[in-house]
């Protein structure tokens, strides 16, 4: 559990901030909250205090709060301050170094890392002084996330909208792990793919992409630059994650090596289709035109084994579903592909596998010794100690 201080400022925007709290303290974070006046005209304090379960402190010098927490006692228990939404004249101060209420010198007084999550409107954020404030911020390191566009409760349409709570969480998760990963590019691929009959058919399988999306959103999680390549999905693209969007093994193909030599760590989770039809046709294959049908196909090529055979330095691993002889097949996978690691699952099984929140996997290494049984456990879980494996792997 983390210690997240959340700073909220005066802009419609503050009503976010109860979702906010709601969302962090049910992932188990012990949550405070600081509030500038102008926050106190959208939002009350009582009700964050009710859904943090702590005292909400608004003003710098409160007579009974003194005695019980000061703002540098405040500024040292964070483990990470989080400023949403951060107002064009919150982030003004703060890049001046002004210390001219309670959030603002809690900010300059904390030693935790500093997120902010701009709400303003339009031509506000595009000012020259906000762009040079926010600049400023940056070189300092402070992190910012968002703002998103949209329609914006002024009237105006852009850039401006404070980007949903369950980002901002995910961007606050993030910056309490330790960055372990910070040196890596880390090139993923999920999903399925499509491979076309005719302009409405196609050849593809049930993979759901979560496991590839989870790994994305750990790597990202623990520092990593993360390239994700999916398939045909309709899952949201994790925080800080590149995303490349592909369809057929062939253009999977084709940007996994636009991307290969940048990346020094390749897991290759997506369930690539082995074969494609040999040919395609223009029009829809009607039903009524033969009682049956014949489909020529041909093997996909092996991407697996391309990148294996070419890795260097690079640390690859592999993906298998197996309905039988689990370990033997995945072991002998591993040999044939040439790749590090290879991550098994028994397919067969009702409650784990394809489009489930839960799996229990295998990682296959090269000896019996460096395979680790991973139980039941969700998709996070697992993207987790495989990651962890592959550190391992990296530092040997």
């Amino acid at each position: 559990m983390s210690r997240v201080l959340l700073g909220v400022s005066g802009g419609i925007a503050a009503y976010k901030a109860c979702e906010l709290v709601r969302l962090l303290t049910r992932r188990g974070h012990e949550v405070r909250v600081m509030m500038t006046a102008g926050a106190v005209e959208f939002v009350t304090p009582l009700t964050l205090q009710t859904l943090s379960g702590h005292p909400v402190r608004s003003e710098l010098f409160a007579p009974g709060e003194e005695s019980q927490i000061s703002h540098i006692e405040l500024a040292d228990w964070a483990d990470v301050v989080v400023l949403a939404p951060a107002t064009a004249n919150l982030i003004a101060s703060l890049a001046q170094g002004l210390a001219n209420d309670l959030v603002t010198t809690v900010c300059l007084a904390t030693r935790a890392a500093v997120l902010v999550a701009p709400a303003m409107n339009v031509n506000m954020l595009q000012h020259p002084a906000t762009q040079a404030n926010l600049a400023t911020l940056q070189e300092r390191g402070v992190q910012r996330i968002g703002p998103d566009r949209g329609d914006l409760a002024c009237g105006w349409t852009g850039e401006g909208r404070m980007v949903d709570p369950e980002v901002i969480v995910a961007a606050t998760e993030r910056l309490m792990r330790p960055a372990v990963l910070a040196e890596e590019a880390v090139l993923i691929t999920a999903g399925p793919t499509e491979e076309p009959l005719d302009p409405v058919r196609v050849l593809s399988n049930r993979s759901s992409g979560k496991m590839g999306f989870a790994l994305a959103d750990e790597a990202a999680k623990r520092g990593a630059e993360v390239i994700l390549i999916a398939g045909p999905v309709s899952l949201p693209t994790p925080i800080g994650v590149r995303r490349i969007d592909v369809r057929t093994a062939e253009e999977m193909r084709s940007a996994v090596f636009a991307e290969f030599e940048h990346a020094t760590v390749v897991i290759k989770t997506a369930a690539v289709a082995d074969y494609r039809a040999a040919d395609t046709v223009d029009q829809k294959i009607k039903r009524e035109s033969a009682d049956t049908l014949e489909i020529k196909l041909v093997r996909n090529p092996d991407i697996l084994r391309e990148i294996s055979a070419a890795k260097g330095e690079r640390t690859v691993v592999g993906f298998a579903a197996e309905t039988e002889n689990v370990l033997a097949n995945a072991r002998d996978k591993l040999k044939r592909k040439g790749c590090d690691l290879i991550v098994v699952n028994d397919v067969s099984r009702a409650d784990i596998g394809f489009d489930v929140d839960q799996n229990e996997v295998t990682i296959v290494g090269p000896t019996a010794e460096e395979t680790t049984r991973v139980p039941l456990s969700s998709k996070v879980e697992i993207a987790a100690a495989i990651l962890d494996r592959i550190i391992q792997v990296r530092k040997t």
